[in-house]
């Protein structure tokens, strides 16, 4: 939905399939179910496409619109409406490296960009919109927190999305938005590999509102952990009921944990998964 032509390959999916929860046989499994949404098709080039059969205005509401209508409410509220016409400015949640965000140049720069309007990333705005200004650039920064949002671990690697590019009406250079805005994103290049993440989908270096996959995912990793330290011994010593609720234990306790005061911490734990 959030294409310029409401299509994209299948190939440009495939390395996203992972972060957006897929399986792997999305385009033979899950596509067929859903015909009232999607549809498959060939470009002139022969590369299969999906194209969005029909479009559902209930679906064109960014995550962040949905915090602020969360914030806010909309029953009543003067400038609640306004907003939701796409009028109004929304802000980014923010949170800065320490020693970063507390400059005057910066605070000032933040409030100015912080002010303009909020352009939803399921507007077509490839014409209205002067690709040089600073609200095309407010728009491209909603693109990628929108697009970051709706992955399951709140983070991609960079490289994945530069197939969506064009599609997704982005500069040629877009990827200097991680580094250009370090309150909202949060670049990591552990494991020589560039990860971007959206800083507020964690709290003291765990995601803030866990996905149920992203759960599921932990559990079978710590039983897949478990299953190696207990190799060898008999399978008599180990109770997979208790190594599931081992790993709901261990979660909760790593929760509880202080937050650790570097920034350069909170992310790299994350990166530990891929």
């Amino acid at each position: 939905m959030m294409m310029r032509t409401r299509t994209t390959p299948i190939q440009s999916i495939h390395p996203l399939k992972f972060d957006l929860g897929l399986p792997d046989n999305f385009e033979r499994n899950l596509i067929p179910k859903y015909p009232d949404h999607f549809r498959v098709l060939k470009a002139s080039n022969g590369i299969g496409c999906l194209q969005l059969a029909e479009w559902k205005p209930e679906y064109a509401f960014s995550a962040l619109q949905r915090s602020h209508e969360s914030k806010n409410g909309a029953g009543g509220n003067d400038e609640y409406r306004p907003f939701k016409r796409g009028q109004a400015a929304l802000n980014f949640p923010m949170s800065f490296p320490k020693g970063y965000g507390g400059q005057k140049k910066v605070r000032a720069w933040m409030d100015e960009f912080q002010k303009l309007p909020y352009i939803s990333p399921y507007d077509d705005a490839s014409r209205r919109i002067d690709p040089e200004s600073e609200l095309m650039e407010k728009r491209v920064v909603g693109v990628l927190h929108e697009l970051l949002s709706l992955t399951i671990h709140k983070k991609t690697k960079r490289n994945y999305l530069r197939s969506l590019r064009e599609e997704l009406i982005l500069p040629h250079k877009f990827t200097r938005m991680f580094t250009r805005y370090p309150g909202i994103f949060y670049l990591s290049l552990k494991c020589k590999t560039t990860t971007v993440a959206l800083r507020e989908g964690y709290r003291r270096g765990k995601l803030a509102e866990p996905h149920p996959l992203a759960r599921l995912r932990d559990k079978f990793y710590h039983v897949m952990r478990t299953g190696v330290l207990y190799r060898g011994k008999g399978e008599s010593m180990v109770n997979p009921e208790m190594m599931l609720n081992d790993a709901e234990e261990e979660e909760e306790e790593e929760e509880g944990e202080e937050e650790d005061e570097g920034s350069e911490s909170c992310y790299d734990e994350t990166s530990d998964e891929e």
